[in-house]
């Protein structure tokens, strides 16, 4: 995750330590004091979602699906995870909320002391889930909401899922759960961001997190959906001039960016044209701590059937199975040649990505997108939108003093 409005409007937020070894430098409670050693880990605990998304990673489906963990498995994995360190798990699907044991999961890694948090449509948000959840210890719910009510029920697939998510958020705020929107950018919803970040502002919520769509699952059916690098690149812009517009006018709206590690160096080139080359070395700084795409490094995921992924939209590649070996041994065995040739892709990458000025904090964006389009893992992510001279030129903070 890139942070715009820690980097462009200095906004303490809670994952300032995880993200970017800066806990010090924030007034808010962190998940943790330093940088990530071990994995936040995306779990998809079930297969099964009432929606039928046209760009879902994980392919879900209606119907139940064979091999979902029992609650003894899930709670044996919960403490795998424990064990290992990892800071986050990150309850997803599917439709997490399809399980009926879900409430007790969420207290019983809270009690492990993994931060507990949950990606949702949103539509089976009831009040009374809400509370549940957030007695239990959930920290943190992401909502997805992909464009105003007409483009998001078609992405989505079903009529009122609009309505029925924004009252899912509600419920959240409500109960006071600290709440979230989680929105993939397309050709089809572009032209509503700003519509949606102001919609939910007046509802109350202020964590807005903008997904680049990357091409697993269903994801990989739509691709003639995504953006152009162009189209990708004025998207972005937009982003940051909203978030910095909302900050000039004292609306403190976290907004983040997810899954094209171009957008690293496009923040620091627009924080040198609208704030000066001092502002884009501290951006440049930050984004170093950061470490660029968290492929097979900072995030792992494991599906409902316990294979253990580079990333949870690689669903196609499994490292292994945690009803085989624990998480820690899968995650720290490099026998595997993708994990380790991943972990190790910087002398890898080719063309653009490989000769890159940006690429230390980028580091190739999406290699899973790279794949997709042209077989090979460390080719040029087709969805970087850096021209020439960002790409080959000086550094934009290589003047400031």
């Amino acid at each position: 995750m890139i942070s715009i409005s820690k980097l462009l409007c200095d906004l303490d937020a809670e994952g300032d330590g995880l993200r970017y070894d800066d806990a010090a430098g924030s007034t808010k409670h962190q998940i943790s004091s330093e940088r990530q050693r071990a994995p936040v880990v995306v779990w998809n605990a079930t297969r099964r979602c009432n929606l039928a998304c046209a760009h879902c990673y994980a392919a879900a489906e209606t119907k139940p699906t064979a091999g979902e963990f029992s609650t003894v498995e899930a709670k044996r994995f919960l403490d795998e995870l424990a064990e290992y360190g990892v800071p986050v798990v990150l309850f997803s699907g599917g439709e997490p909320l399809v399980r009926d044991d879900l409430v007790e999961l969420v207290a019983y890694a809270t009690e492990a002391g993994v931060r507990p948090v949950l990606s949702s449509n949103g539509t089976l948000l009831t009040r009374e889930k809400a509370v549940a959840l957030r007695d239990a210890g959930l920290r943190y719910a992401g909502i997805s909401v992909d464009g105003m009510p007409d483009r998001n029920d078609r992405f989505r697939g079903r009529d009122g899922a609009f309505e029925a998510a924004i009252r899912g958020i509600e419920h959240c705020l409500e109960a006071g759960l600290k709440t979230g929107l989680r929105y993939t950018i397309t050709g089809a919803n572009a032209s509503d961001l700003e519509d949606v970040v102001d919609l939910l502002v007046d509802v109350g919520l202020d964590r807005f997190c903008f997904y680049h769509l990357d091409y697993g699952g269903r994801g990989a059916e739509i691709v003639d959906a995504d953006l152009s690098p162009t189209e990708k690149r004025a998207a972005v812009e937009r982003l940051c001039d909203t978030t910095v517009d909302y900050h000039e006018r004292g609306e403190e709206i976290e907004t983040l960016l997810v899954g094209n590690y171009a957008d690293a160096a496009f923040l620091v080139e627009y924080a040198r044209r609208r704030f000066g080359a001092k502002r884009a070395r501290a951006v440049y700084r930050f984004l170093e701590r950061n470490g660029g795409d968290p492929t097979g490094e900072r995030i792992a995921d494991v599906d409902y059937r316990g294979n253990v992924h580079l990333t949870q939209f690689w669903q196609g590649y499994s490292l292994g199975n945690v009803r085989d070996r624990p998480f820690g041994d899968i995650w720290e065995d490099e026998s595997n040649p993708l994990l380790r040739a991943i972990r190790d892709r910087d002398g890898r990458l080719t063309g653009r990505c490989g000769t890159c000025r940006y690429r230390s904090i980028c580091r190739g964006g999406s290699r899973l997108r790279a794949l997709a389009t042209t077989g090979d893992p460390f080719a040029p992510d087709p969805q970087c939108y850096l021209d020439e001279d960002e790409i080959f030129g000086e550094l934009a903070f290589e003047s400031a003093t």
